[in-house]
């Protein structure tokens, strides 16, 4: 069943509100993954997959020391990347996928990180939301990244109840302004860390599930 245009005006109300709210705790959104370029953010969105950003950014200042650039990554033996990035979990599988995509950006792309979505997902170990990190952070392209935070937290509070990241995405690409989207899910990322956790919620010192929120259940 479609939601009535009551429905829909309803959420809308609630996800500006949500905003100001990010807004004023949240005017400046530093990325958390440490980088110097698109390729050396495409990395550690890669091994951030299942991997705390805290856990990446120790990982990286070696990783990039061995290799920071494609072309010098593609000549990598799979096994010494694998090395130094086994703190990140699923480490063999993401030490050949950056050895692997290093190369395809070199030969089809001339070293430099594509800007286009369909080029980015076709990278082995790159998915959609790595490729929208990537297009929203370092090319600025209006992009709404959607982790498991960000899921959970649309569904707490009422905005979606996509099953999936995929239909979150798209319902919080219908509430919020596009030219938020970038900023928006970090905010986002940077609350549910500080107020809204998954374990040890405490709703009356969250300011947005104090107000707005529908679900006091834990997920």
């Amino acid at each position: 069943m479609e939601p009535s245009n009551t429905t829909r005006r309803g959420k809308k109300q609630k996800a500006q509100a949500i905003l100001e709210i990010l807004e004023q705790l949240y005017p400046e959104t530093p990325i958390p993954l440490d980088h110097q370029d698109a390729y050396t953010l495409l990395v550690a969105v890669l091994l951030s997959a299942q991997c705390t950003d805290e856990r990446v950014n120790k990982v990286t200042p070696a990783l990039f020391a061995l290799a920071n650039r494609p072309e010098d990554m593609r000549n990598q033996a799979v096994e010494s990347v694998q090395a130094i990035i086994r703190p990140c979990g699923l480490a063999p599988r993401k030490a050949a996928a950056i050895v692997e995509l290093s190369r395809i950006l070199v030969e089809k792309y001339g070293s430099v990180v594509p800007q286009n979505f369909a080029a980015l997902e076709s990278l082995p170990g790159v998915g959609h939301k790595t490729a929208s990190v990537v297009m929203s952070q370092a090319f600025g392209v209006p992009a709404f990244p959607v982790d498991t935070h960000i899921h959970r937290l649309a569904a707490r509070w009422g905005l979606s109840d996509g099953k999936n990241v995929e239909k979150t995405e798209a319902d919080l690409k219908k509430l919020f302004p596009k030219d938020k989207w970038n900023k928006l899910h970090l905010q986002i990322i940077f609350f549910g860390r500080e107020f809204c956790p998954a374990r040890g919620h405490v709703v009356e010192k969250c300011p947005i599930c104090s107000q707005y929120g529908v679900k006091q259940k834990e997920e």
